[in-house]
């Protein structure tokens, strides 16, 4: 009976070891949530997940003394795993800043403005030059057809809510017969284009011209404006779990670090875009 109790004994003290012993790996680690289709953001290279967050997050990484580990996974799950704070630190993945997001997670400091993009076959839109030169396709344009989206992102928010009429919407498309058509990332969106299921793509500037550059010439994409003076403009910021506040000191202060503009005008977040796309500076 003894040796059974001993035995016993033995074995939860293995068990609370293990268990203290993976606690403190943890606590060694930022585990950032992240969705590896969102290039020039964040890519997969060699079966390694890299891109611009990944280098902003590896650098805070550097500054807290921590490694930190990215986990791929569907963009509509980032946020709400985040908020949950048990899997995750933080998500990094070419995040837009909005109001609902905000009462689940806190985000750091603004990093890069987008804008929203159409991806289409070439000549099969009407584009028009906006007044600050840009060339731009109208919210009009895509009356009637079936637009792609990457689900839970703001391209997917704003065409749905155009489509729908909904609160904080024009409703440029309602009842003009377009559909929102969401796919689990941009890269299946727009492979959904090239196979004729849709007619466009709406996702964020860069991944759209990453996609585009791709093409051979296919495919072509422009800005979407509401009018000649209106863009479809957003803020990216990193979230972090609500509370950990260490956390978000320092990503706060590496991109307080990397917005600071050189001689050329030119930030580190801008290099390392230029980088990701295989671009000079």
């Amino acid at each position: 009976m003894k040796k059974k109790l001993l035995l016993i004994v033995m074995i939860l003290a293995i068990a609370v070891t293990t268990v203290i012993g993976i606690a403190a790996c943890n606590e060694d680690a930022i585990v950032v949530y992240t969705n590896a289709y969102f290039a020039p953001f964040e890519y997969m290279q060699n079966q390694e997940i890299v891109g611009v967050d990944v280098d902003i997050m590896n650098k805070v990484g550097e500054k807290l003394g921590k490694k930190v580990k990215f986990v791929n996974t569907d963009f509509a799950m980032v946020i709400p795993t985040v908020a949950e704070g048990k899997l995750c630190d933080a998500g990094a993945a070419g995040i837009t800043v909005t109001d609902e997001r905000k009462e689940k997670v806190d985000f750091s400091i603004e990093y890069y403005t987008s804008v929203q993009y159409v991806i289409y076959k070439v000549g099969s839109f009407d584009t028009a030059t906006a007044n600050d030169g840009n060339t731009v396709i109208y919210w009009d344009k895509l009356a009637g057809n079936k637009i792609g989206v990457q689900l839970d992102t703001t391209g997917n928010i704003y065409v749905a809510g155009e489509i729908a009429k909904d609160d904080g919407f024009d409703g440029v498309l309602f009842e003009s017969g377009a559909e929102c058509k969401p796919y689990d990332d941009a890269m299946l969106a727009s492979s959904a284009l090239k196979s004729g299921q849709i007619d466009c793509v709406v996702v964020d500037e860069l991944p759209a011209k990453y996609i585009v550059n791709s093409s051979n010439g296919a495919y072509a994409c422009a800005a979407l404006y509401y009018d000649a003076d209106s863009a479809t403009e957003e803020q990216y910021a990193i979230a972090v779990t609500k509370g950990n506040t260490e956390l978000l000191n320092a990503i706060n202060e590496v991109l307080t670090e990397m917005l600071v503009k050189d001689a050329e005008g030119k930030t580190q977040i801008d290099k390392l875009v230029s980088k990701h796309f295989g671009l000079n500076g």
